[in-house]
């Protein structure tokens, strides 16, 4: 007769064995977090000092600032590029402006966009909410960058926004705006807001689009805690010249981007990437 008590036991010693899995796999996911914000917090500390030194050389004969952004590349692009969970993968970067200034459009899912797409290493200025500029070093530099602040919700912002825009399309520099507004919970792309598409209207700019996936998995919204290991993927897409959308409302234009950026996924809001 079989002895209940072995089976209970054998049982507890399976659960036991899940939970100290679990709470392994938990505790280096904090310990993965704590290395990724220590190390971005040291690196910080280190490399603005010589953002700071590129400026001063080179802000009296480099007006748009490239070389600094170049620099601000290469300093985003570290925390990805040595980050073992997270893999990036950039398709289509023939697409890329290289001799005139556009309107790059990317959906938005994570704090990690912004990591990821400032390897595409190409001068563009960021459209980006004020509060990231109040960020200690980071947001400095992003200021010494000359990149564009909005003010969400305030109307004078977004003229001057867009006036800022303006200029900077006129002066060589192409601009990338997130056209939802804000980050994604689930990974679900928003409705677009039409003002990145007036304003390729207004300047007769190629707006390029951009589909960007695995972000929010690796970094959730509302959270600081890094998910372990996520493939991330970034596809550059065919740029849209201007003379294709002349006789079309910046709604109607924002909706044709938002579809060709969600045809490049294998349904809207799943993933492009599959977790490792």
């Amino acid at each position: 007769m079989a002895n209940p008590r072995a089976g209970y036991r054998k049982h507890w010693r399976l659960f036991s064995a899940f939970e100290k899995a679990e709470n392994a796999a938990v505790l280096g996911l904090h310990v993965l977090s704590l290395s990724f914000w220590t190390f971005l917090v040291l690196s910080s500390l280190w490399l603005f000092p010589v953002a700071v030194l590129i400026w001063a050389a080179t802000v009296a004969f480099d007006p748009r600032l490239v070389a600094l952004h170049r620099f601000t590349c290469f300093w985003a692009s570290l925390y990805t590029r040595l980050n073992p969970a997270w893999p990036v993968t950039i398709e289509g970067r023939h697409n890329l402006p290289r001799d005139s200034a556009c309107v790059m459009v990317s959906n938005h899912q994570s704090l990690v966009d912004i990591l990821v797409l400032f390897r595409l290493r190409t001068h563009f200025k960021w459209v980006s909410k004020i509060e990231n500029f109040r960020v200690p070093l980071i947001g400095w530099n992003m200021s010494m960058n000359r990149y564009i602040k909005l003010v969400r919700g305030k109307r004078e912002s977004v003229v001057q926004m867009m006036r800022d825009c303006e200029a900077a399309l006129a002066g060589g520099s192409s601009v990338m705006i997130f056209p939802e507004g804000t980050r994604s919970v689930d990974g679900r792309m928003r409705a677009f807001k039409p003002g990145a598409f007036e304003l390729a209207k207004r300047t007769r700019s190629a707006i390029v689009p951009i589909a960007l996936d695995g972000t929010s998995r690796a970094l959730p919204k509302r959270g600081y805690l890094l998910q372990g290991k996520h493939p991330i993927r970034v596809r550059v897409l065919e740029r849209i010249e201007p003379e294709s959308f002349a006789d079309l409302s910046a709604e109607e234009l924002g909706e044709r981007v938002r579809a060709r950026i969600a045809a490049e996924l294998p349904a809207e809001g799943s993933p492009i990437a599959k977790s490792a």
